[in-house]
């Protein structure tokens, strides 16, 4: 590199350096996490595209470039994700939040409407369906459960970053709670994706992200039959259960509903099944 770089220079070969290995989004990449370093927004590097940067920042870009090449993700570099128009920190310890589990949110806040209503989260990782809904549904009361202690710790954190209140619980899925707690409304985004899709995920997802948090036994669908009985036992009638599934298991998710309830399916923007919906009668 030249003696004396601007933030220009850095970003235009930040850009060609991330498309010669294959970073899709290089340049939205490169700006991320130089404004991460300067501890700046994207903005700022726009309205100061010439300005110098020094060698100790250079030292610092360098060293996330490197981390970013060797396919860690994004998130988890910068330490943080956006879900919902909120940030939300993440790390290792929990799954990075996606936009495809907007869907879930937006299906759950059009239900409750401003009702004040009892909602519990499950399998909450670092948090980003409860504090969402618990920051649009201001009404409501919220509950949140992860089997990962580590992973409760960052969903704390961001329900105190955004300012609202859940209760949180260390259970493997509802054993643990209080047998007589209901709920009006239940969510989940647990672990759907079975070993033969696993092993072909890309290597920013399985060699970086949890494995608890996204690996299920036989079809992907075993987490989910573990826990539906559960969940409707603690669903008031005329309670909802929303459930987050993989793109080819509306059928097989359907079928496991049998006799618990009416469900639908509801489809992503690239209208794959990607949310299973059951009302309790």
């Amino acid at each position: 590199m030249a003696q004396d770089w601007t933030i220009q220079q850095l970003l235009s070969w930040t850009t060609r350096y991330f498309q010669d290995r294959g970073i899709a989004a290089a340049r939205l990449e490169a700006e991320i996490l130089l404004a991460y370093v300067l501890s700046q927004d994207r903005v700022f590097l726009y309205t100061h595209f010439d300005a110098p940067v020094n060698q100790d920042e250079r030292e610092k870009f360098r060293a996330v470039i490197r981390r970013r090449v060797r396919r860690e993700p994004l998130a988890y570099i910068i330490g943080q994700r956006e879900f919902m128009s909120l940030s939300f920190l993440v790390s290792p310890e929990v799954l990075i939040p996606r936009p495809e589990t907007e869907l879930l949110v937006e299906n759950a806040i059009s239900w409750c409407g401003d009702r004040d209503l009892c909602i519990c989260d499950m399998g909450t990782g670092s948090g980003a369906i409860a504090v969402s809904l618990a920051y649009y549904l201001p009404a409501g009361r919220f509950v949140a459960v992860d089997i990962s202690s580590t992973a409760l710790d960052i969903a704390r954190r961001n329900a105190e970053r955004h300012g609202v209140n859940v209760e949180f619980y260390c259970s493997d899925l509802l054993n643990d709670l209080d047998h007589q707690r209901e709920f009006d409304l239940i969510t989940a985004n647990l672990p759907y994706i079975p070993q033969e899709e696993y092993l072909s995920l890309p290597e920013d997802v399985r060699g970086f992200e949890p494995r608890l948090a996204l690996l299920a036994g036989g079809d992907g669908l075993d987490v989910y039959r573990r826990f539906l009985p559960q969940a409707m036992e603690r669903l008031k009638t005329g309670g909802c259960l929303m459930l987050e599934i993989g793109a080819k298991q509306g059928n097989a998710a359907l079928n496991l509903t049998r006799g618990f309830g009416v469900s639908r399916l509801a489809a992503d923007l690239a209208g794959r099944d990607r949310l299973l919906i059951l009302r309790k009668e």
